[in-house]
């Protein structure tokens, strides 16, 4: 039993899938995807955004492939990358073909929109020769006419139906190697559809709100709707659906799952809100602390708090600490200890010393 159990999240235990060389399901990290928005065909551009979002704290990324130089440029991505790639497949069966032999990790496909059995057997094959994994993936916005005929409307039985009948396409061809998605843009719809999916199967599942907007509500819905499955233990690899950067669905999709304790990535910071009490200006200094510390990628707790009320108990809890005091004479912690006090000038650039220390020491513990 652990220490604190108010905190611990019973994960459903489902498969294991190798994408690449990143295993998702069973008891493997929960992986962060994010899909680019460059045009496939500018391989440039493709392979500088898949860096980046790889940089960011990506494991898994997925690119469209709508035409056959897109699926064929793939072959050429894939050896300038460092992390698996999940080919965006939707209609044609050829451009499935065509990503698994050019390099890619995953395939996602809904088998319904692909045409006729024949078809499907020829990216099962494809995907089986290519070591290929393959997400069925189920949106709201894109189901089966019969299915859409027989419920009226997207539900969560409509998407778990879609769902199943698409997996058993895909076992019928002797082929386990899967992950299941069933998105839709309604947090509550999404909700429903994955906790009944979960029930029925034991795949990995991959969370996500499909079309979450803009930025702040995007971040808002996804934040609901994924961390309240993840606390359930509902999820194995997630997405964050943003009409907005691919780099900052990374960021948010990292920090739902370092809020949740089920992911330890770069410096976690507890700050307040300010106020009237601050010793030291908290929002700028925390702006600051981000942007200086976001290269450090070890796990790293640190508490900015404006004035004594809660600091020195925040404190206690983070690997370091600062509380605001009077007369320019701030409370600097370590592992909940008091260190020394210091002014402001000088605070921002020793916590930057004292965390890289602390960084660098614990590689050098690795090594």
């Amino acid at each position: 039993m652990s220490i604190r159990p108010f905190r611990d999240i019973k994960r459903k235990k489902t498969k294991v899938v190798s994408v690449g060389s990143v295993k998702v399901g069973g008891d493997n990290p929960i992986t962060v995807q994010s899909m680019t928005n460059t045009k496939t065909t500018d391989i440039k551009a493709t392979i500088t955004q898949i860096n980046q979002i790889s940089d960011e704290g990506a494991d898994i990324v997925r690119v469209s492939c709508p035409d056959e130089e897109s699926s064929l440029a793939l072959k050429k991505i894939v050896k300038n990358v460092n992390i698996p790639i999940v080919a965006d497949i939707h209609f044609h069966y050829k451009r499935a073909i065509e990503a698994a032999e050019n390099g890619a990790s995953c395939l996602r496909i809904n088998p319904g929109n692909i045409g006729n059995r024949n078809k499907v057997k020829e990216i099962i094959s494809a995907a089986k020769n290519n070591n290929c994994a393959i997400r069925v993936g189920v949106n709201a916005g894109s189901l089966e006419s019969d299915i859409l005929e027989k419920y009226k409307e997207p539900c969560p039985e409509a998407l778990v139906e879609s769902a199943l009948r698409n997996i058993k396409i895909i076992e019928d061809e002797d082929f386990f190697n899967l992950k299941v998605s069933v998105k839709s843009s309604d947090v509550f719809l999404s909700l429903w559809a994955y906790r009944q999916i979960s029930k029925k199967i034991d795949y990995p599942l991959h969370l996500g709100i499909t079309e979450a907007g803009s930025f702040i509500p995007g971040s808002i819905k996804s934040s609901i709707g994924l961390g309240t499955l993840l606390l359930e233990g509902i999820g194995d690899t997630i997405r964050v659906s943003l009409s907005d950067d691919p780099i900052k669905e990374v960021k948010i999709g990292n920090e739902i799952l370092k809020s949740l304790n089920l992911k330890q990535r770069g410096v976690k910071i507890i700050s307040c809100p300010s106020c009237a009490r601050q010793g030291f200006n908290v929002i700028e200094t925390v702006k600051i602390l981000e942007e200086k510390l976001a290269h450090i990628n070890t796990p790293i707790t640190l508490s900015i708090i404006g004035c004594v009320v809660n600091g020195p108990g925040e404190a206690a809890l983070t690997d370091f600490g600062i509380t605001g005091g009077g007369k320019d004479n701030h409370m600097l912690y370590i592992n909940g200890h008091q260190l020394e006090k210091i002014p402001t000038d000088q605070m921002i650039e020793k916590i930057i010393t004292l965390i890289e220390k602390k960084d660098l020491e614990k590689k050098n513990l690795k090594n």
